[in-house]
């Protein structure tokens, strides 16, 4: 294509934006170009692995809003998928986009010289929801970019250079945050990566004392334990009582940095406005991200406490890194206003009401299905259901899209589908959720119940998730 064919293209795909409404015509032609796109400029794996596409005809989003989203020719999904957790708040929540609006009037991106207010008023305001004297925040835009410079941070701040990770932990998936999440199919085609990390089991503390103790007998020196509050990718798994403050009392006693990757499971997702609180528990790094921009704009980060911003970081500001998106007003305004709207709206508490009332719901079918159902855990609108096999999981999930409810598989367990709808999802919409999802199983339970009996012996699968 001539410079010439691309604009007029580009012009032509700028109408579809401005477009409220399509013609017939219109709506074919950008299926079939989405398709088209995708499976030749992005990648044809997409097509396949998305749901969307594995019925007659594909699933092009148009639009969203509140719990909702809306396909090409007028689908309507019920929304549990939730962007892995994106969306909190909603779906195109009014009150963040509309300071979202106020700001790009005034100004989109930063001069990357001059001082920006707004991410010293988002960096306050980040310190204020914090636990403990968490203080000095470095803004990100996606969530492994945060854990490489929580990462890199715990290096230059305590001169260690080992890492102790979790066995089915999930950082992210570039270099450093690869290394230390723990499933072996993401790791694999990248080895060798960064060698100096050591993966325990979660939620034994013990292993996390024997491991550090180990390295510094044989005179390596570990920088941080890194670990997810509660294991989203692994299924959603809730460690042992206690658990937090044990590896935080190790840590202080090993002089060893606790960096929590908060990016899922905060900003009052689990019913507290960050999983450590539960347990009282103040990291030295916390990361950030997921719901942080409101849903509206992809803004991540990390804060840490006061010691750990050594004089090297204030002698070279770019030492850490300098991420020319990183913290830029569109994306703060959004945090900012997010922020106000989980305080305001009680989103902590909506998510840990209705997390109730949704798990409560799914413990019924549980209940009724006993031979498809294995489990049912989680804390305030992060809830997992286990499924006796992959093949049932997979079917439920597509027996759920099916009935126009959209769910979130977990990338470290194929057993489990989970559950993360906005804050803003009533009961009603919840009882429309545990009817669906019955429906799936009825459907399911015919096709699985004798694989059910001939797999499983002693409740326990032949086939294992590698991890």
């Amino acid at each position: 294509m001539s410079y010439e064919e691309v604009s007029k293209e580009i012009e032509r795909v700028i109408g579809y934006i401005r477009s409220t409404d399509f013609s017939d015509e219109e709506k074919e032609t950008i299926t079939q170009e989405a398709l088209q796109n995708v499976s030749q400029y992005v990648n044809p794996g997409w097509l396949k692995y998305r749901k969307s596409v594995s019925t007659n005809s594909a699933v092009i989003e148009k639009s969203d809003y509140g719990c909702y989203i809306e396909g090409l020719y007028g689908e309507k999904f019920l929304d549990c998928f939730g962007g892995y957790g994106i969306f909190t708040c909603g779906h195109r929540n009014e009150e963040i986009v509309n300071v979202v609006r106020a700001q790009l009037d005034k100004q989109a991106l930063h001069s990357q010289e001059l001082i920006d207010p707004l991410r010293g008023y988002l960096a306050k305001m980040v310190a204020a929801i914090t636990p403990g004297d968490l203080e000095k925040c470095f803004f990100t835009n996606g969530g492994a970019e945060a854990v490489e410079m929580a990462l890199k941070l715990a290096r230059i701040a305590t001169g260690g250079r080992f890492y102790i990770s979790m066995v089915n932990g999930f950082h992210g998936k570039s270099m450093g945050a690869i290394s230390v999440t723990g499933k072996a199919s993401y790791r694999v085609p990248y080895l060798p990566m960064i060698q100096q990390v050591e993966h325990v089991a979660f939620g034994n503390a013990e292993a996390i004392d024997r491991a550090i103790s180990e390295q510094h007998s044989v005179g390596g020196r570990v920088a941080a334990v890194i670990l997810e509050p509660i294991q989203g990718e692994a299924g959603v798994i809730i460690p042992p009582a206690g658990y937090l403050m044990a590896v935080r009392e190790i840590c202080d006693k090993h002089r060893v940095a606790l960096i929590f990757d908060e990016i899922q499971t905060g900003m009052g997702r689990t019913g507290t406005m960050w999983r450590c609180e539960a347990e009282d528990v103040t990291p030295d790094i916390l990361t950030f991200g997921k719901a942080f921009g409101g849903g509206v704009m992809p803004i991540t980060g990390l804060i840490c406490r006061p010691h750990m911003w050594v004089q090297q970081l204030v002698d070279n500001p770019f030492l850490l890194g300098s991420p020319t998106f990183g913290g830029n007003p569109l994306a703060c305004a959004a945090a900012l206003a997010t922020i106000k709207y989980i305080i305001d709206h009680d989103v902590p508490g909506q998510c840990r009401e209705k997390g109730e009332t949704l798990k409560a719901g799914l413990v019924s079918l549980k209940e009724r299905f006993p031979s498809l159902i294995r489990d049912v855990r989680g804390a305030g609108l992060l809830l997992a259901v286990e499924f006796v096999s992959n093949d049932v999981g997979y079917e439920v999930a597509k027996g759920m899209f099916a009935r126009s409810v959209m769910t979130a598989g977990t990338l470290n367990n194929a057993r489990c589908i989970r559950f993360e709808p906005a804050a803003v999802i009533s009961d009603e919409e919840i009882a429309t959720i545990v009817a669906r999802m019955g429906e799936a199983l009825e459907d399911a339970l015919p096709v699985h119940k004798p694989r059910a009996a001939t797999e499983f012996s002693h409740g326990k699968s032949r086939h294992r998730d590698t991890a």
